[in-house]
């Protein structure tokens, strides 16, 4: 066993300790009834920005998943491999949430490989590479405005969390539930230094800052 593992190990018998042995009826209902988040985060897989930490989520509070820059495909049918649409389809058609968030962060090292392989400075790789050109197109006016250097971090992530909002619609049981007032979608980003957070306001179309 890995001090890695060890620690893992540990944090679980503490979870234990909390859930099923001090606070049995908040975990025993979820065990039994099943779950029924109310809403959905598309979060980085980034070790520094767990969406469960941030919110300080209780279990069975959020329906999560994670990528590399997270990042939300377009609407692509075509039976192949499609994790991060898999779970938007669970969430919203079979639990329901009322609400989705992207959340974005400061110092995303997958934007990071979008903007180096944008300059021609980052190496190919066979995953990531076509993965975070997902946000290719919606950081593409930053990068060709920054010819000469590289643009801001900070405002790719943000536009890439736009991008995503705007793939989110093409969903068509997406689109659907936000026509009909029963779903909503939320853009946000989350400054690591000072722990702010930025939400995206499409009325102005820009982020501004909730906390």
């Amino acid at each position: 066993m890995t001090s890695a593992t060890q620690r893992l190990i540990s944090g679980i018998k503490s979870f234990r300790s909390e859930y099923y042995e001090q606070r049995p009826e908040r975990m025993q209902p979820l065990a039994i009834q099943g779950q029924s988040p109310r809403a959905l985060v598309i979060g980085c897989s980034d070790s520094r920005v767990d969406p469960a930490l941030l919110t300080n989520a209780e279990p069975g509070e959020l329906f999560v998943v994670r990528n590399v820059a997270n990042l939300v495909p377009p609407y692509e049918p075509d039976d192949r491999f499609h994790g991060t649409s898999a779970a938007l389809q669970f969430a919203v058609q079979d639990l329901a949430v009322s609400d989705i968030v992207i959340l974005g962060h400061s110092a995303c090292g997958g934007i990071k490989a979008l903007i180096d392989g944008a300059a021609g400075t980052g190496q190919r790789r066979e995953f990531i590479t076509p993965w975070v050109s997902i946000a290719a197109r919606h950081c593409a006016k930053l990068i060709d405005e920054h010819k000469d250097h590289a643009p801001d971090p900070a405002d790719c992530e943000k536009a890439s969390i736009k991008g995503s909002l705007d793939n989110l619609m093409t969903f068509p049981f997406v689109r659907e539930r936000v026509e009909s007032g029963s779903l909503s979608i939320h853009g946000w980003w989350f400054e690591l230094k000072e722990g702010q957070l930025w939400e995206y306001d499409a009325g102005v179309d820009r982020f501004q800052r909730i906390i």
